[in-house]
């Protein structure tokens, strides 16, 4: 019986199109359903904050819960554009100090000050939300970024919540081989050279 071929430790896998991104991220409802009704983050939404995006679905089930954590009940599909999903990974820095990787940990304090986004690599999840050996990228957008992701690369948004919960109901059941086919195809994302030279440590 061959087995599956391992992901490498560090590699964008995500939904996506010749033109977008799929991204998920968790509110309270009062964000998450007119974001969804309408397709674009309400006016309430904090632009000048710092927001994390995800494109692992089951990452972002394993940050919330399922949608059953306390303001995080609204689980949401964002699609981006990859114009805009790229922009950011260039414009990122890690969120943490290397060192080795990083000249000095001044001039990566430096780096993080002026940057708009940030990256992470935390490790994947399976259905239980064990940790697997692999990473899964968590991209931190603030200022700029932030408010470029509000209000012009988003172009749909769809509440994924009864999907996270019947996911979850079926992993409950021990109903697994039904869970996984219910989850979200991610393939591995095409980057361009170069584009995470300065985001894998």
């Amino acid at each position: 019986m061959s087995v599956a071929a391992q992901p490498p430790k560090f590699q964008i896998r995500a939904v996506h199109t010749d033109a977008t991104v799929t991204v998920y991220q968790a509110y309270t409802p009062s964000i998450g359903l007119p974001a969804a009704r309408d397709g674009r983050f309400p006016q309430t939404w904090k632009r000048d904050r710092m927001t994390w995006i995800k494109p692992s679905f089951l990452w972002m089930a394993y940050r919330c819960g399922w949608g059953l954590k306390e303001g995080q009940e609204t689980v949401l599909a964002v699609e981006i554009t990859r114009e805009g999903f790229e922009w950011a990974l260039r414009n990122a820095c890690l969120s943490h100090y290397v060192r080795g990787f990083h000249a000095d940990q001044p001039s990566w304090q430096q780096e993080l000050k002026r940057s708009p986004a940030r990256v992470q690599w935390d490790p994947e999840r399976d259905l239980h939300h064990r940790p697997l050996p692999y990473r899964s990228l968590q991209l931190g957008l603030a200022g700029e970024a932030s408010r470029r992701y509000a209000d012009e690369w988003t172009v749909g948004i769809r509440d994924v919540t009864p999907l996270a919960h019947e996911i979850h109901e079926l992993v409950r059941d021990r109903r697994l081989a039904e869970a996984e086919a219910l989850l979200p195809e991610e393939r591995p994302y095409p980057v361009s050279d170069g584009l995470l030279e300065r985001l894998v440590a």
